[in-house]
């Protein structure tokens, strides 16, 4: 007997040689469930052992992908699933609805692995008995189905007549992977057939058609409606046996094809699902939690890129730096709770006040940034004193009815003649003069080499 393990326990591999080799067996050894099935390495067993765990494809989809296949062999063929611990209470009914026919575990003694093997490997036939695969005949002469079924009962076919009236009705009940459909002499028969098959929303069966090969438009006709596969008359026995062999691998490859196919959704609605955690993950690490705003390595990261779009393509675009006056009063007086309420209000407001293409951040306690893209300097600083404006002139009142007047003093600059370390230190030397000539102002830094030349706007 040949006895498939497809597992990556090596240690389970090696006591299963030791428990049955000497006696004659084989023990085959493949580790991906997926690789089994796609180079048939089951066809050549007699007991599989499988991981019940396993991704994408776990023992318990294995085996029922098995247990559908139409061939009668793998129908029946023992699978045991191989567990890691032992099964709790709850995992039991799980196991009991999979059609399989026992489990070990991986870290099984040798003797054990004999006492829950050994009965299957000993046994002279399959489990179970083995129902045949369904045939379903129609459309051809009684002594031709009575010769149909004396050559295929031998090979475990099931042959099912049925008149072409009641073959959608007969197909619903035997659900058979292979239909024998004789051919009249005019076509027309035949596919009124097929059509209704397809019509009656039944899984359709794989067709052989029976009789004299039509004309090629007719052909054509044939093969739309569901036609696969011809056999002439009169009829030659190895050629039907070898068409509906044909059949069967059809089948079965259209199966292994449709369950890639699910492990490709499911790969994909993973990829997805990890696409999404990956965006919240980035917006979590790049915004502030207390403002909703970009953060201060989110400010980094971007002025970077902003002068490199600058030096690249000079695409220009004006930096503000403000900072919120005299916050160190407001939270002495009214406590830290307001003072957080007061920058989340801030935060709106210059939100409010922006384009979408500009970007705004927090970058320190009560200081801010701001790109403006695609902005000349002018423009710039009208956008900063708008904002001033729209900050002084609206207090904000808070949730106890009381009311804080709070100011802003920016400073303002453009990348040329500057790097982004000498642009970023003018702008803070021209915010710090905003605050020495009495706040709630903005300072413009002049476009020159020299970070220290600073004019005064506001």
């Amino acid at each position: 007997m040949n006895i498939l393990a497809i597992t990556k326990h090596a240690g389970l591999v090696e006591r299963l040689r030791t428990a049955f080799e000497g006696a004659g067996n084989t023990v085959l050894h493949v580790q991906d469930h997926l690789d089994a099935l796609a180079s048939e390495a089951w066809s050549q067993a007699q007991l599989i052992l499988v991981d019940a765990t396993g991704d994408p494809m776990d023992g318990f989809r294995f085996c029922t992908l098995l247990r559908g296949e139409s061939r009668i062999l793998f129908q029946n063929l023992p699978i045991f699933l191989i567990f890691e611990q032992p099964l709790l209470e709850d995992e039991m009914p799980r196991l009991r609805a999979t059609d399989v026919d026992g489990h070990v575990l991986a870290t099984d003694s040798i003797q054990r692995l004999l006492n829950v093997l050994g009965p299957a490997v000993e046994a002279d036939s399959i489990p179970g008995g083995g129902s045949k695969v369904p045939l379903l005949v129609s459309g051809l002469r009684p002594e031709l189905i009575q010769r149909i079924q004396g050559l295929v009962d031998h090979f475990g076919f099931g042959l099912t007549a049925a008149s072409i009236k009641d073959l959608s009705l007969v197909q619903g009940q035997v659900k058979a992977p292979l239909l024998l459909l004789g051919m009249d002499a005019t076509g027309a028969r035949t596919l009124d057939a097929l059509q209704a098959m397809r019509e009656h929303g039944e899984v359709p069966p794989y067709v052989i058609l029976l009789g004299k090969i039509p004309r090629q438009a007719l052909q054509r006709q044939l093969l739309l409606a569901g036609a696969m596969d011809w056999v002439t008359l009169p009829l030659s026995a190895p050629r039907l046996l070898h068409a509906c062999r044909r059949g069967l691998e059809w089948i079965h490859a259209k199966r292994i094809q449709q369950e890639f196919q699910f492990q490709i959704n499911d790969l994909r609605e993973r990829r997805i699902l990890l696409e999404i955690e990956a965006t919240a993950l980035r917006n979590e690490v790049l915004t502030d939690p207390l403002t909703g705003l970009l953060n201060r390595r989110a400010f980094d990261q971007n002025l970077e890129n902003a002068f490199n779009q600058w030096d690249r393509h000079r695409r220009t675009f004006v930096l503000v730096l403000g900072d919120l006056d005299y916050f160190k009063l407001i939270n002495d007086r009214f406590g830290h709770l307001v003072g957080d309420e007061v920058l989340q209000a801030l935060a709106q407001r210059m939100r409010r006040a922006l384009r979408r293409s500009d970007l705004a951040f927090r970058i320190g306690g009560e200081e801010f940034a701001i790109l403006l893209t695609e902005t000349s300097i002018q423009a710039g600083a009208e956008v900063a004193e708008k904002l001033r404006c729209r900050i002084d002139e609206n207090p904000i009142a808070l949730e106890s009815g009381q009311m804080v007047f709070p100011t802003m003093s920016f400073g303002v600059g453009a990348p040329e003649g500057y790097s982004a370390s000498s642009l970023f230190a003018a702008v803070d030397q021209a915010l710090y003069l905003a605050k020495h000539k009495g706040r709630n102002r903005i300072e413009v830094v002049k476009a020159s080499v020299d970070p220290d030349s600073v004019t005064t706007a506001g």
